[in-house]
């Protein structure tokens, strides 16, 4: 299978997304830091069990509080707030803070019979922010660089990411990327701590980087195992991603067969690109309805490439299985994102 573009050389991919999924069994140790060292508990798991049941967490500082809950979402708010009469009192900024965040999020899109009004929506995001809450930080970032103020928006994502938010962290990796001048290896440690938290657009970043001989200690074995993780969490460029890994045995071992399986859950999720090379697969299987159909999918979002090899597969199908194929290609449905 020939790679043509693959990695591009276009700059990454700059919209963000605010999905997660948990990464089970994730390293503790960053080979991106320097000097990271893997933490390893110094007491038995009976005298950590007998010393945390003295501990009398209701006696928290409402700033140590605060940070601890910055990331939680509305519904995790309202629990922690029911703990104790001192977590409802500290926890007040944090639960207004999802006021503002609900808010902003329909003056962003337009919801429940609001306008949609960006300056609004960024308003509401920053009084949501400065009440300690790193999902409105986030979103307050993605309007600043909808609106051309990405220093501003970078600030945003760097103060969610200090906080532990992963997408912050994913965001201001991308951003570092994006700077004049990219600050890489810095975007490749900030990657790297969201794609350990599971945030699989991260993990599709930092794959990416390290394609693209970005950051210290890359390889392409690294950049591979990453692909694959983030194909594993749903994320389509990293399926069509880890089927050329599979194809060419880059990173990964050569293997037809993953190559196929990642290339048509790809093609399945409406990659056009896999759609393309699905289709060229099936085409030297015989499988000549379902070619076809792939083939103008691809042609219809664009891959030029694709109709060449459709139309000589026309030419040896009767009228009916041109019009079969054609009408599945009309009424197909990309499967969600997820694996």
């Amino acid at each position: 299978m020939k790679q043509r573009t693959w990695p591009s050389k276009s700059k990454l991919d700059s919209p963000f997304i605010k999905k997660q999924t948990p990464l089970k069994n994730h390293p503790t140790k960053n080979p991106f830091i320097k000097n990271s060292k893997i933490i390893t508990p110094t007491t038995s798991s009976s005298s950590s069990s007998s010393n945390s049941n003295n501990h009398d967490f209701s006696q928290l500082p409402y700033d140590v509080l605060l940070k601890l809950a910055a990331t939680f979402t509305a519904p995790n708010l309202r629990t922690a707030s029911l703990v104790c009469k001192s977590w409802f009192e500290a926890l007040k900024p944090l639960r207004e803070s999802m006021l503002f965040l609900s808010w902003g999020k329909r003056f962003k899109h337009g919801r429940n019979g609001v306008k949609p009004n960006l300056i609004k929506a960024l308003d509401s995001f920053l009084k949501g922010a400065a009440r300690g809450s790193t999902l409105a930080m986030v979103d307050a970032g993605l309007v600043y660089w909808e609106i051309g103020r990405r220093e501003e928006g970078t600030c945003l994502y760097r103060k969610a990411a200090e906080l532990g938010d992963p997408v912050g962290q994913c965001n201001l990796g991308i951003s570092l990327l994006q700077a004049n001048p990219p600050d890489p290896e810095e975007a490749v440690k900030w990657l790297y701590k969201a794609s350990v938290a599971g945030h699989v657009r991260a993990q599709y970043q930092l794959a990416l980087s390290l394609h693209k001989g970005r950051g210290p200690n890359n390889n392409l074995q690294e950049a591979a195992k990453w692909y694959l993780r983030a194909a594993e969490g749903g994320y389509v460029r990293a399926m069509y991603n880890t089927a050329l890994c599979y194809s060419v045995g880059e990173g990964l071992m050569q293997s037809d067969k993953l190559a196929r399986k990642w290339m048509m859950r790809a093609a399945n999720r409406g990659h056009s690109k896999a759609q393309l090379e699905h289709g060229r697969s099936l085409f030297s299987e015989g499988e000549m309805m379902r070619a076809v159909v792939y083939l103008e999918l691809a042609a219809r979002a664009g891959e030029a490439a694709a109709d060449p090899v459709k139309n000589v597969i026309l030419q040896q199908m009767s009228a009916s299985s041109r019009d079969r194929a054609m009408l599945l290609a009309n009424i197909w449905r990309p499967l969600p994102p997820s694996h």
